[in-house]
């Protein structure tokens, strides 16, 4: 997703402490779509073995059915979406684009305020040493 204006919204979808949704299980979703293996999307996106399919199984766990089905076998084998799977990556991803739009209205609100680019740190003088120290 690009962003013309420099903001960035980021949205997630809670499943009590878990996060069901969010901008990098979307992504996921869309590596498994695009190389029919979990373990090659994480791959792709530089993610461990253990944590790709540790973010599978969370989503997996969050909605009424699974978002990603395996197939087992030696030349079969791969993962796809589901059908609920699909509906829900189609469904945030559209969920991410409205939030966009209804954040350049509000952010055209506060831009005036902004600066190009922060101003460089103030440094730490220390305490004043006006005086000289004596020797004791």
């Amino acid at each position: 997703m690009t962003h013309p204006l420099p903001f960035k919204l980021k949205i997630q979808i809670m499943c009590g402490d878990e996060i069901a949704m969010g901008p990098g299980k979307a992504d996921l979703l869309d590596a498994i779509t695009a190389h029919r293996s979990i373990s090659a999307a994480g791959r792709a996106m530089g993610m461990s073995y253990r944590r790709t399919w540790l973010l599978v199984d969370a989503m997996n766990r969050c909605w009424q059915g699974p978002l990603v089905a395996t197939v087992p076998g030696n030349q079969k084998a791969g993962a796809h979406l589901t059908e609920l799977g699909e509906q829900i990556l189609a469904q945030y991803r559209a969920f991410q684009c409205e939030a966009e739009e209804a954040g350049r209205g509000a952010f055209a609100a506060i831009s005036g305020h902004l600066l190009d680019a922060p101003r460089p740190p103030k440094r730490s003088e220390g305490p004043a040493r006006d005086t000289p120290i004596s020797e004791a």
